[in-house]
């Protein structure tokens, strides 16, 4: 056999980077593996520039970007092992990443997997007894290694074939960090993210706003992930909601991302936001929509503010205008999600 190769799950994080440095040391050649979803902060065209990008420049290895789409939606609606403190299903994305890393190990001449998980550091994923369930759901086994906690884990196929020492790797475990940055210290590592820093998906509010669609909208697509990245989000009614830019760049992005069905709400001839309406629209929920969009319209001296009602259907946009009093600050508080 010629060169060893490892194929690296790079996060942007320290553990995963001082994964691939343990290997490295030991004359592996190593090449990362960036997964981006729709719930990353980071998408394709912006992986360079994400702390994964900085990481592999850092390390001087080959990263490949891999985009999980539909179906990674589908953990996301039903996790089988559950959700984290957030809408974050931990496991089941632990176990679709490394399938897929499995199934590149031939592509890119790959004998093995490495990963920076640490026995006990975080509450699910990383127990004991769940990386041994995920050995076993990826069917991977031995062809994962875990160079920070090798030492505590039973012999993978690279310890066993002599492909790294297994008294050169690590035995850490728990939630501790000191050795880690002592490491960072003395390989000149920096620009890493926190712990499940790319992920959305662990982030409480946004995860109100995943809850919510799981909710009212069990069915979602790509299209409504996209619009809950964007400004605020309010449920107008369980068969409708309303999503609100935060500033011009947003607006034209929620314009964007307008389907058949929707309802755009404008100022008329005032700045203000952009809102969008989806769902089973009643006449009731388009006039709470306006009441909520006029809250945020600060520069209209009249009482009541004019908007402009764009309807978007298959064949074109139907348009009609309108006026709407300001809502109550505390009414807007309660259907906020």
């Amino acid at each position: 056999m010629g060169k060893i190769r490892a194929l690296a799950l790079v996060s942007g994080g320290l553990d995963s980077a001082l994964a691939v440095k343990l290997v490295q040391e030991q004359g592996v050649e190593v090449v990362g593996i960036f997964f981006v979803d729709p719930f990353s902060k980071y998408e394709r065209e912006s992986a360079p520039n994400s702390p994964a990008g900085k990481i592999a420049c850092q390390l001087g290895i080959e990263l490949v970007i891999e985009e999980q789409g539909e179906e990674f939606l589908e953990i996301v609606k039903k996790p089988r092992y559950g959700y984290g403190r957030s809408a974050n299903p931990c496991i089941d994305c632990r176990i679709l990443r490394l399938r897929r890393a499995g199934k590149l190990l031939r592509e890119l001449s790959a004998q093995f997997i490495i990963t920076g998980e640490v026995v006990g550091q975080r509450p699910m994923s990383q127990r004991r007894e769940i990386i041994k369930l995920i050995d076993k759901e990826t069917g991977l086994g031995k062809i994962i290694l875990r160079p920070l906690s090798a030492r505590i884990l039973n012999p993978t196929l690279a310890e066993e074939n002599g492909w790294v020492d297994r008294e050169k790797l690590l035995g850490l475990i728990g939630r501790s960090r000191k050795v880690q940055l002592h490491l960072a210290k003395k390989y000149g590592l920096e620009g890493f993210s926190s712990p499940a820093g790319g992920c959305l998906l662990t982030e409480k509010e946004f995860g109100r706003k995943v809850f919510d669609l799981i909710q009212h909208q069990p069915d979602f697509g790509l299209n409504d992930v996209k619009l809950l990245r964007l400004g605020r989000h309010f449920r107008l009614s369980p068969q409708a909601k309303l999503v609100v830019g935060k500033n011009d760049r947003e607006n034209k992005k929620i314009i964007s991302l307008a389907l058949p069905g929707d309802i755009l709400i404008h100022t008329n001839g005032i700045p203000g936001p952009t809102g969008l309406v989806r769902g089973e629209i009643a006449e009731q929920d388009l006039k709470l929509a306006q009441r909520i969009l006029a809250y945020y319209v600060h520069k209209s001296p009249a009482p009541q503010v004019p908007m402009i009602l764009v309807e978007k259907t298959g064949q074109g946009e139907k348009t009609r205008s309108s006026l709407a009093d300001k809502i109550d600050r505390q009414i807007l508080e309660e259907k906020r999600i």
